[in-house]
């Protein structure tokens, strides 16, 4: 049976606005979960809850309707379909998208269902990014569940398919990262926002691109050395996780606006600190973090050895007997909850712990100090404000 032509369908209409008490209802009662099904009117709001409802309510549209194009090609492919749901819309902060939202706001531009479908766009980046980046770092979980290469070698297993089952998860995931990165721009491109928004948010989009498989690339690199390096490590945050994380997608939000240079600087000034910040809480959470909260197995950092900027601190400041323990134990994948527990206290003796907290508390700080730019908008201004916080808390 010949493949259907493709046509574009349009999106629903947006709903109505809701009163006042209405939203508060909404916001206080329906879930906060990524697969939100509470109808929710498209309009500008300071309540981060409901600006991530709105954005969860685009990405369930435009995912239901590509995997509908997938099933017509075969069922074969339904397992991928069902797999790229479950993973955008059963959890995910929704940081990118938020930050690209504020961005826009902070450019005194109010939100559109088209500009909220090119801001949502930034959601599948990130998919890509946490799929690929299992792959690479060998990790059997994400989000308290199994990660996509080991859910596809499980049902390579299950079905009795011929063989290597751990090489076909590897692939599949590697290709199903690869499609929620060309969704991405699938969604950017139909969007529906104005052909001069779209050449202004290009180049900021190509660039965080490009800047995020820089980054990974600089982490498998730094990975693969035998030494660690306090600069490397933020070096490699700064990319991989910073910069894509925060700064790109305030420059995103401001391009669709049409926003000056000067407020294109000011979110660098706050989003590059801020950024780092980001990163260096997730270093902590990677070593000291609550499973139930990470959705990783605890120690999990310790385990894959990773070459953060908290483990190059705690191996700089550690006597000769802490640096003996660190470096047998780092990297070893057979680590016991007693000695991960023991490696922690190691890290926290040294100082390493107290010295990462110490640089969040800076770098957030300097962040809030770029809010003084009388170019960002006051609501702008309050939500660039409480995500700031709430980043680095790891609360959102």
């Amino acid at each position: 049976m010949p493949i259907p032509a493709r046509v574009a369908l349009p999106l629903p209409n947006p709903l109505v606005g809701r009163t006042p008490t209405r939203r508060k209802w909404l916001s206080d009662h329906c879930s906060q979960q990524a697969g939100y099904r509470c109808a929710v009117s498209f309009s500008a709001t300071s309540d981060i809850k409901v600006i991530r409802a709105e954005i969860n309510q685009v990405l369930t549209e435009f995912i239901k309707r590509e995997n509908k194009y997938l099933a017509k090609i075969g069922p074969e492919l339904d397992p991928v379909g069902i797999a790229l749901e479950k993973f955008l819309l059963d959890s995910g902060k929704r940081l990118r998208p938020l930050f690209a939202y504020v961005g826009l706001i902070g450019a005194s531009t109010q939100p559109n269902k088209e500009l909220l479908s090119a801001i949502a766009s930034l959601e599948l980046i990130h998919v890509c990014a946490l799929i690929h980046d299992d792959v690479m770092d060998a990790s059997d979980t994400r989000r308290g569940a199994p990660s996509i290469h080991k859910s596809f070698e499980k049902m390579h297993v299950d079905n009795h398919l011929v063989g290597s089952s751990a090489q076909f998860g590897v692939a599949s995931a590697i290709l199903i990262g690869d499609l929620a990165l060309i969704w991405s721009a699938q969604m950017l491109h139909n969007s529906g926002i104005s052909s001069q928004d779209l050449i202004r948010a290009l180049p900021i989009y190509d660039e965080m691109r490009v800047e995020l498989m820089a980054g990974q690339y600089l982490d498998v690199y730094e990975q693969s050395l035998g030494t660690q390096s306090v600069e490397r490590s933020l070096k490699v945050a700064r990319y991989k996780s910073g910069k894509y994380t925060i700064e790109r997608p305030l420059h995103f939000g401001a391009a669709l606006a049409g926003a000056s240079a000067e407020l294109m600087q000011a979110y660098s000034n706050y989003g590059l600190p801020l950024g780092e910040a980001f990163q260096l809480r997730d270093d902590l959470l990677g070593v000291f973090g609550d499973p139930s909260e990470t959705g990783k197995p605890a120690g999990d950092d310790l385990r894959e050895g990773k070459r953060t900027a908290l483990l190059a601190i705690a191996q700089e400041r550690a006597n000769t007997s802490q640096s003996v323990q660190l470096k047998k134990h780092i990297g070893d994948p057979n680590l016991t909850p007693s000695m991960i527990s023991d490696l922690q206290q190691i890290i926290t003796d040294t100082g390493a712990t107290s010295h990462i907290e110490t640089m969040i508390e800076e770098l957030t700080s300097t962040s809030l100090t770029a809010l003084n730019h009388d170019g960002i908008s006051p609501d702008g201004k309050k939500l660039l404000t409480e995500l700031a916080i709430l980043a680095t808390n790891r609360k959102i």
